[in-house]
């Protein structure tokens, strides 16, 4: 490059990618092009460098970058819609947030709601929840977002994931108060667990007590609704045990 002789640099380059591909040369040769203005030779690049690597996420995202930058909407979509169908990512957290932002920047919010639904059919992380609906308070106000609450505190619910389900409601109460709901939020407080200190005995690989450990619990008011009813259940079916038992000793 130096010397002048692009021909010659990119012979170089192009060997080398051939023989021993590595990250740094492939960012090195596109940065080259790109700086030309060889756009189509940067797809080249791009197009070679993913089929090397087609796990690296950072690469995906360049390359759909570069598409955005120019305007062609519909490529960076593509390359997107190709990337988060990869059987294997090594950063795949980092190519939806990108893919998500992208089409929050263009206002398309029914295609960002239809990622976010596809997202939470590969993952229900409570990060994932809670990032979907401060989308829908930006989208659609607090209602929308409701409803993406109101779903996510149902599925953790079901799943018995206390601490997850604590941080909805808590995001949930912290929208409200910033909206200015104050019936909204008296009906998420009416939600919230109550946190208390447990002990439970620990064990070894082995099996032997290794001694008590300290944990917090979460105590929610459906829990609490649910307890009496659950323990005449088992008041009864230990009274029916019991009776089918004395009748059994009498014959």
């Amino acid at each position: 490059m130096r010397a002048g002789d692009l021909p010659a640099a990119r012979k170089l380059l192009g060997q080398a990618i051939g023989r021993c591909p590595k990250d740094k040369l492939f960012k090195s040769y596109i940065q080259l092009e790109l700086q030309l203005g060889e756009v189509e030779r940067c797809r080249a690049i791009y197009g070679k460098y993913l089929q090397w690597s087609p796990a690296n996420a950072s690469a995906w995202i360049s390359f759909a970058e570069l598409e955005a930058s120019l305007g062609e909407l519909e490529r960076c979509r593509a390359i997107y819609d190709l990337a988060i169908s990869q059987a294997s990512l090594d950063m795949p957290e980092q190519l939806w947030k990108s893919y998500i932002d992208f089409e929050i920047e263009q206002r398309e919010f029914d295609r960002t709601r239809a990622l976010y639904d596809a997202l939470l059919e590969r993952t229900k992380h409570v990060k994932v929840w809670v990032s979907f609906a401060k989308f829908e308070v930006d989208a659609a106000g607090l209602e929308g977002a409701g409803k993406v609450y109101e779903q996510a505190d149902r599925h953790f619910a079901d799943t018995g994931q206390k601490e997850e389900r604590s941080m909805v409601l808590e995001a949930w109460l912290d929208a409200c108060t910033v909206a200015g709901d104050d019936a909204r939020e008296a009906e998420v407080q009416a939600k919230m667990p109550k946190r208390v200190k447990k002990r439970r005995l620990m064990q070894s690989d082995d099996g032997d007590d290794a001694g008590w450990e300290e944990y917090f619990d979460y105590i929610f008011p459906d829990e609490e609704k649910k307890a009496p009813n659950l323990k005449i259940l088992e008041m009864a079916a230990k009274w029916k045990a019991k009776k089918q038992k004395t009748g059994e000793d009498d014959e």
